[in-house]
């Protein structure tokens, strides 16, 4: 694809205000290249021509400029002398620019091919890179310069690596040198530009001719099916691809440091990613030594986080193309920048994308399959600590990357992460019959079984903050089987936690319930009424406890206890199988685990009812009753819940005093102001 203008352009004039237009050139001017016969040699006389120059200018009587002019031009031709010095007469300028070779405001970007007949790339196309500005030429020869350490491995080089031919330096007007940088042609679209096609699913299938054979390099036996299951497996084949190529940078001591879609290139030749020109690669060690001191440390590990932390936006768009609108991905990128949990991401994007389409989102079914894989890949990509984010080799070996041929021994964290995605995701279909509690129950189970975080240490640092309820294993009563007084829907019940001092353990509870009370015959049909709010406020006081499980005779009816009683035989069963017994923690089912144990003191209600329904007492006591019987007795009562048995960065279980389960997960999503 080329945009047309009616400019024809000289890359070599003095003119340094030219911009990259992407575009195809038209008119009668032709296009000229001068200052070209005496000055260009190939890379065979470059080391003849350094020594003349010196000896020239050793013998000669002529300031001391000239001579370290001299000097440099030799030293810099030394530096070069590892790729191709071209000449201009060696091509044929082509008359289009393809729209994904866009460069800077410093470049300007040509297609040509080579004629040289005795050049081993007779006949193919290259990109001309004209670098004008001081910084621009810099970024050329750093590009250039790498090569020296990449070009030992040529098989990862030509696969994963825009292909650096050569360079061309010409004179021009005012004493500077005018350099053009000669790379390699991978196709006219950036990675960008495929996505942003209306058809570049099927397009990038039929460019990487997806059959059987390149479908299990990622562990796939199958091609085609369902959008969704094609589309994953092709950002499996794009992502292994990426890491591949960024993994054989990192070997070598080098970070990209601009990973972005607009640098990517997918080649139609090996269809392989190629990540770019590297003319702002930064070295690991700024000494050029190997060693492990700490701050070369430091500086390896900052660096490698920061391109992984690229790499997962990168996903996150390839993903979810909406992130592409800047107004969209600015919200995604704010809510990193403000220090949130990347864990907790899946909650910011379903209320973002998910109203969007009566469907559901495409990109949010593919994080959400496999229990949540692909959520968990994209937390360790943009985890907020350094150390924290997952490297290159680990993150080809995560599940979310491996098809279902491979097959991937899950760690612990997946684990835990895979059980409350998945009880999540069950209590997002809101259809409580028994097979559906039972699982939920099951799962909740597991999890407290599978605790990371046992001590009231953790407890007090990961406890604080805004969480949402999301199923309660007790009792729930709806509306339809019923004629209450108050017809009442309730809405998002969140429970906001603060640390009243850091030197105590005590901690202010907040249980905050939104609902709408709805007037009239037409409810079922009609939602919209008057909106209303409950607040319960409560201290408590963190301590360590202990959840007992203690058998009872099979007469006993099987509830939750906390404290000295507790039936959890059919747990032990599970855990004692041959599925769960390799990654449970303890070889036999112990009778306690830890736990939080939360002393409250006294509580303070207070409910806001809109207009009119704020001047009847008589309405407002019927719908606290009703308010009473729809929620959890422990998100009214809050001196009912007595333990905590889960916790980590997006998920919270606690127990109340009756025993049934309260299943959070961390929101930092306000509604009254997210638009």
């Amino acid at each position: 694809m080329a945009l047309c203008c009616g400019t024809g352009f000289n890359p070599i004039l003095e003119s340094n205000s030219a911009r990259n237009l992407s575009t195809r050139l038209i008119g009668s001017v032709p296009l000229r290249f001068t200052g070209q016969s005496s000055y260009v040699v190939r890379r065979r006389k470059q080391k003849g021509i350094c020594c003349s120059s010196l000896k020239k200018a050793a013998s000669a009587s002529s300031s001391g400029s000239k001579e370290e002019s001299a000097l440099s031009v030799c030293l810099e031709e030394e530096e070069l002398d590892h790729v191709i010095r071209f000449k201009m007469s060696d091509f044929k300028i082509l008359d289009r620019v393809s729209i994904g070779l866009g460069g800077r405001a410093d470049e300007v970007v040509f297609e040509a091919k080579v004629k040289d007949s005795g050049s081993p790339l007779y006949n193919t196309r290259v990109v001309l890179r004209q670098l004008s500005s001081a910084q621009a030429q810099r970024r050329g020869k750093r590009a250039i310069e790498v090569l020296k350490k990449l070009f030992r491995r040529k098989l990862l080089y030509h696969s994963y690596s825009m292909h650096v031919h050569g360079y061309i330096s010409l004179p021009v007007n005012g004493g500077s040198n005018s350099f053009i940088l000669v790379h390699g042609y991978h196709g006219s679209f950036s990675l960008r530009h495929w996505l942003q096609q209306s058809d570049w699913l099927p397009t990038l299938e039929a460019t990487l001719a997806l059959d059987e054979e390149s479908v299990r390099k990622v562990g796939e036996d199958t091609t085609g099916g369902p959008a969704v299951s094609r589309q994953l497996r092709l950002i499996r084949i794009l992502m292994r691809d990426l890491l591949i190529g960024v993994n054989y940078l990192h070997s070598h001591g080098l970070a990209h440091t601009e990973l972005r879609l607009e640098n990517l290139h997918i080649s139609p030749v090996d269809r392989h990613i190629k990540v770019g020109i590297l003319g702002n690669a930064a070295d690991f060690y700024e000494d050029g030594s190997n060693n492990d001191s700490m701050d070369n440390m430091d500086r390896r590990q900052m660096m490698i986080a920061f391109d992984m932390r690229c790499v997962g936006f990168i996903m996150a768009k390839m993903v979810m193309r909406e992130l592409m609108d800047p107004s969209i991905f600015a919200k995604f990128k704010l809510f990193l920048t403000k220090g949130y949990d990347p864990s907790c991401l899946r909650e910011l994007m379903l209320e973002i994308l998910g109203r969007s389409s009566p469907n559901g989102n495409a990109g949010l079914q593919i994080l959400d399959r496999n229990w949540g894989a692909g959520w968990h890949l994209l937390s360790l990509l943009l985890a907020n600590k350094p150390s924290q984010r997952i490297s290159c080799l680990h993150a080809l070996r995560h599940p979310f990357l491996c098809g279902p041929r491979w097959r991937v021994v899950p760690s612990m964290d997946i684990i835990r992460w895979g059980l409350g995605s998945t009880a999540l995701r069950i209590s997002e279909e809101y259809i409580y019959r028994q097979p559906q509690r039972s699982r939920l129950a099951h799962f909740i189970d597991l999890m407290e079984m599978l605790n990371p975080h046992p001590k009231p240490k953790n407890w007090l640092e990961l406890l604080p903050g805004k969480w949402r309820l999301l199923y309660c294993t007790g009792r729930h009563v709806g509306l339809t089987l019923r004629q209450p007084p108050a017809r009442v829907l309730i809405g998002d019940v969140h429970l906001t936690v603060t640390r009243e001092s850091k030197m105590k353990a005590s901690l202010s509870f907040i249980s905050d319930v939104s609902f709408s009370v709805m007037i009239g015959q037409d409810w079922p049909h009609n939602k919209a009424g008057k909106t209303g709010r409950l607040q319960v406020n409560s201290s408590f006081m963190l301590r360590a406890g202990r959840r007992l499980y203690l058998k009872q005779d099979q007469t006993t009816e099987k509830k939750f206890f906390f404290g000295p009683f507790g039936s959890e035989e059919a747990l032990a069963q599970k855990f004692t199988g041959k599925k769960w017994r390799k990654i449970t923690p303890f070889k036999e089912f112990p009778s306690s685990l830890p736990a939080a144990k939360l002393t409250s003191s006294d509580i303070d209600v207070t409910m806001n009812l809109d207009d009119p329904l704020n001047r009847d007492i008589d309405m407002a006591r019927n719908v606290l009753q009703e308010l009473r019987t729809q929620i959890p007795p422990e998100m009214f009562d809050l001196s009912k819940v007595v333990c905590g048995t889960y916790v980590d960065s997006r998920m919270l279980v606690l127990r109340g005093v009756n025993g049934s389960a309260l299943l959070f997960t961390r929101s930092f999503v306000d509604k009254n102001k997210s638009s």
